[in-house]
């Protein structure tokens, strides 16, 4: 559906992204894209849809209406009722439009639609594009921090909608975003940029284990669960938490059992992508 291949992206002199190894983006693929500011994450979603010069190859069957986007910033007239706003961007009648009827009652949108942009909040103004951007049932969409902005609790359900919506379907979704928790339950594939470079590209399991093992059980980083554990194996982890990485089921059972022995709370994951991205990011070798 869409490979990138050799991309670089110049700045003047300054090297903004760097593809080296070829990424392949197919059906039904749910590719999270992750890194710190200004490493790259924008910059190749422009270059995908030629908003910006780029030197290698981008190669899709898609026609450029096959692709449909999410950006960041998104500005509508202000004094406008919503339901115009909508009729006049996808050129449809919101009265008797059957699949914008579905969508707008799945999203919960239909007390907006009377009301001015200026009048919405920000996880409804977020709601509106996304109608837009669904409406188009796109082969490929990209959602370019779809969630920045609002609090925990709309971000958690907008992001479960989108889930929802997807489940099952061959369309290909590719998700910017620097929140963990919304990777972990949409992505099953990541892209791990840093300082405009690959740092990481692969399936999300795979990607787990190669760099934190079967599991990885994180413990409080105090002064005290230092003491206790200075003698285990450790990985790369935010300053707030001790990781462990735990390669088979076995050896996660002796830690937990010494962690239960010491009176420590644990928590143990699979999937933890904050844990990745720190591993990945660290520089170390692949366990």
């Amino acid at each position: 559906m869409l490979a990138i291949d050799r991309l670089r992206v110049q700045y003047g002199k300054q090297t903004a992204l760097l593809v080296e190894q070829p990424i392949e983006i197919g059906a039904g693929d749910r590719v999270g894209v992750i890194g710190s500011n200004g490493a790259g994450k924008t910059t190749l979603l422009k270059a995908v849809l030629g908003l910006v010069p780029y030197q290698g190859r981008i190669r899709t069957r898609l026609c450029p209406q096959d692709i449909a986007v999410h950006m960041q910033q998104n500005n509508y007239v202000n004094t406008m009722p919503v339901k115009h706003i909508i009729s006049a961007v996808l050129n449809t009648d919101v009265r008797t439009d059957e699949t914008l009827r579905g969508l707008v009652d799945f999203f919960d949108f239909g007390g907006c639609m009377g009301k001015k942009f200026s009048a919405l909040s920000g996880g409804q103004k977020q709601r509106l594009t996304i109608i837009l951007v669904l409406y188009q049932d796109a082969p490929l969409t990209f959602f370019d921090e779809v969630t920045s902005g609002l609090d925990f609790e709309t971000r958690q359900k907008l992001m479960e909608k989108i889930r929802e919506w997807y489940r099952g379907k061959e369309s290909a979704l590719v998700v910017v975003s620097h929140y963990y928790d919304e990777l972990e339950r949409l992505a099953d594939r990541l892209l791990i940029l840093d300082k405009g470079r690959v740092a990481a590209f692969g399936r999300t399991e795979e990607l787990f284990r190669r760099y934190c093992g079967r599991a990885v059980v994180t413990i409080p980083a105090n002064d005290k669960n230092r003491a206790l554990t200075a003698h285990l194996k450790t990985i790369s982890a935010p300053a707030h938490l001790i990781a462990f990485p735990c390669a088979d089921e076995a050896e996660e059972a002796r830690l937990t059992a010494l962690l239960t022995g010491k009176n420590i709370d644990y928590r143990r994951s699979g999937t933890d992508i904050e844990i990745l991205y720190s591993n990945v990011l660290s520089g170390g070798e692949p366990l």
